[in-house]
């Protein structure tokens, strides 16, 4: 029976086997953000409401519905961070890093939105994500992508995602589209959503993000923006897509893809999966070359991207690409008091040779063995008198019974 306060709806604790996961995903990632040359950044987990009401759109879900915010004992509205290029940026231009860029960081940990708990979507989530600052050209936009899609090879899932993507054009070009829009949406007005027409006076784009299916029915017939991108815009697209094919990467483009914050332009991408039923995308990110002056720096073009820890563990578990790496084990068994000090000795060297090692001196010896094998262990030590006296492990392997002699001054290195 469960007792004790347990979590907040939405929030998990993690250990054991899921833990070691999280860190082999974090591992795999660190590896290719080293090789492409970004450093880490880590900002707090609690910033000014103004970094994300400012930056995301007040039209975003997470703005309207989802975010943490809330009134500390200074009487400052403060905000749990919903999402890291907000705070990325912020930091950029706090510790005055705009004066070298161009700069290359990627982050990691929890991020925090209210909403209804679902598989793979929980109110504490955890996210990777990089930011490549002062870098204009498309090149940059397909080498961000070429970094995740190398991630998700080495993960095992590459063959079960698959990139969508789609160009918002400059400001011009989103300028000319939205006009058209909406005066399309307009003479629809009567049978948008209650949420789309709020969007339509402030952010009418944002309405390609709607799951109401008479909205989704409506946009079919609307103007779409890449039949009104500038020459600028059209040669920047093309641009990117051709290094993703240069690159072999396999692409689809959506021009109903939009992402959820307000400030992208350009290139927009999602790598996405039909294995997690309604929660497809597990990497979006896109360029967003307005954010660092919206939030009072220099203009400043740049990319990224992020990724759901949870959603890549789903789909790694799903595929059983993954089992859990430990080092040989084993468990030091002393067979009386005397042996215990040297027996504590023995299991130091055999953690120092590499070793996974547990000393285990309560109880009878068999209810010892058995505990050895719950907990994993390959292999037992006994350690008596006579192992003392001769310089001795005796080593029983669980799997098989079988025993052998371990000489002391030659215990094998993993």
């Amino acid at each position: 029976m469960k007792s004790g306060i347990p979590p907040l709806r939405g929030m998990e604790d993690i250990w054991g086997e899921r833990a070691a996961l999280f860190h082999q995903i974090e591992t795999v990632c660190r590896k290719w953000f080293s090789r492409f040359n970004y450093q880490e950044m880590r900002t707090p987990l609690l910033e000014s409401s103004e970094v994300f009401h400012r930056t995301l759109g007040e039209t975003s879900d997470a703005v309207q519905k989802e975010t943490y915010t809330f009134t500390d004992r200074s009487g400052d509205s403060v905000t749990l961070r919903p999402e890291g290029t907000a705070s990325v940026v912020r930091a950029l231009i706090a510790n005055d890093l705009i004066q070298h860029l161009p700069q290359k960081f990627f982050y990691y940990g929890p991020m925090f939105r209210h909403e209804r708990p679902q598989k793979g979507r929980l109110r504490q989530f955890h996210q990777i994500g990089v930011e490549a600052l002062g870098y204009r050209d498309p090149w940059s936009d397909v080498e961000t992508i070429a970094l995740a899609y190398e991630i998700l090879i080495d993960l095992g899932i590459s063959d079960v995602c698959r990139l969508e993507i789609n160009s918002l054009g400059d400001s011009d070009s989103r300028r000319c589209h939205r006009a058209l829009f909406v005066d399309y949406l307009m003479q629809h007005r009567e049978q948008l959503s209650p949420e789309s027409k709020l969007r339509l006076e402030k952010n009418p784009l944002r309405i390609f993000d709607s799951k109401d299916e008479n909205d989704r029915r409506i946009l079919k017939q609307a103007p779409l923006l890449k039949d009104h991108l500038n020459d600028v815009s059209k040669a920047f697209f093309d641009q990117v897509l051709k290094g993703l094919t240069l690159l072999g990467i396999p692409f689809e483009v959506n021009p109903y893809l939009v992402r959820g914050f307000d400030y992208y332009h350009h290139s927009v991408f999602e790598f996405t999966t039909d294995r997690l039923g309604s929660q497809s995308a597990i990497l979006s990110g896109g360029r967003y070359d307005q954010l660092v002056e919206e939030m009072g720096g220099p203009h400043t073009p740049a990319v990224g991207w992020a990724l759901g820890v949870e959603r890549i563990e789903l789909l790694i578990l799903q595929k059983k690409s993954w089992s859990y790496p430990l080092p040989p084990s084993i468990a030091i068994l002393p067979l009386d008091q005397i042996t215990n000090d040297q027996a504590l000795l023995i299991a130091q060297r055999l953690r120092k040779a590499g070793w996974r090692c547990e000393l285990m001196s309560d109880g009878k010896i068999a209810k010892r063995i058995q505990k050895a094998e719950k907990r994993g262990f390959s292999l037992v030590a006994f350690l008596g008198p006579d192992e003392l006296r001769e310089d001795k492990l005796t080593v029983k392997d669980l799997g098989t019974g079988n025993q052998t002699v371990w000489s002391l001054n030659h215990i094998p290195l993993v």
